[in-house]
């Protein structure tokens, strides 16, 4: 689901929230504080009617049905993403965000986020993904919504956070924060985890040049058919694992 941002500067910090949603987009951000010309949340899409074959990395029954994917996350627990970028580690809290760690925990251990691509890159504000580029794993997973979680930690720089399209409508979509986004805090979204220090000159590097131009629905709809046609530089996960 999917870290749609809204346009025009007045509007720009509910943009910003909408931006950072999974699918959908959540609500605004406080006008108080400078905001992106997009919202951070994920924006509803058409249900997929595009099949493409599954990706060679995606492997494992819970891909392709969440309702197996329910294991209980460590208390903390480190993953390390090989991007086309290079490599950084997100360390995870569960306390921080139960909810939206465990679901995290899932998608990685199912393969989830092996080879999605990096599809949304908002300089000074966000880095998005989180939308499969086989369609029927996007269909599988958009009805798969997790509750909230009470908001502990802020959206400083570094922190990641599910994307959401309002109340309850947390799925796979994610984002990390490029700059401290405290304005998106009082929006209902809750950290979960941080990237290493050393790992944020790789998130900086993921490249930004389409900005926000691909469209939700068709990569949910599509995959990496449309992204690849459209879209061929952007950076992609090539690998996301449990380490110690």
């Amino acid at each position: 689901m999917s870290p749609a941002l809204a346009s025009s500067r007045g509007l720009a910090a509910a943009a910003l929230a909408a931006a950072l949603a999974g699918c959908s987009s959540p609500a605004p951000a406080p006008s108080a504080s400078p905001s992106p010309t997009t919202a951070v949340t994920t924006a509803p899409v058409a249900q997929p009617t595009t099949s493409i074959a599954a990706s060679p990395a995606a492997g494992g029954v819970a891909l392709r049905d969440p309702s197996l994917a329910t294991a209980k996350a460590p208390a903390v627990f480190r993953v390390r993403f090989t991007t086309t970028r290079g490599t950084f580690v997100v360390a995870v809290t569960r306390a921080w965000a139960p909810l939206g760690a465990d679901r995290f925990y899932n998608l990685v251990q199912a393969g989830f986020f092996d080879g999605v691509r990096f599809f949304r890159v908002v300089p000074s504000f966000v880095v998005q993904f989180g939308l499969s580029g086989d369609p029927r794993v996007n269909e599988a997973w958009q009805p798969a919504r997790i509750a909230d979680d009470p908001v502990q930690q802020t959206n400083a720089r570094g922190r990641l956070t599910f994307a959401t399209s309002g109340p309850g409508t947390r799925t796979t979509q994610l984002f990390i924060n490029l700059k401290d986004n405290r304005g998106l805090d009082g929006m209902g979204f809750a950290p979960f985890g941080e990237v290493a220090p050393a790992g944020m000159a790789v998130v900086d590097a993921i490249y930004a040049g389409y900005g926000e131009l691909p469209d939700q629905g068709r990569i949910t709809s599509e995959g990496d058919v449309y992204l690849e046609a459209q879209f061929p530089r952007l950076d992609h996960v090539k690998k996301a694992e449990v380490v110690r």
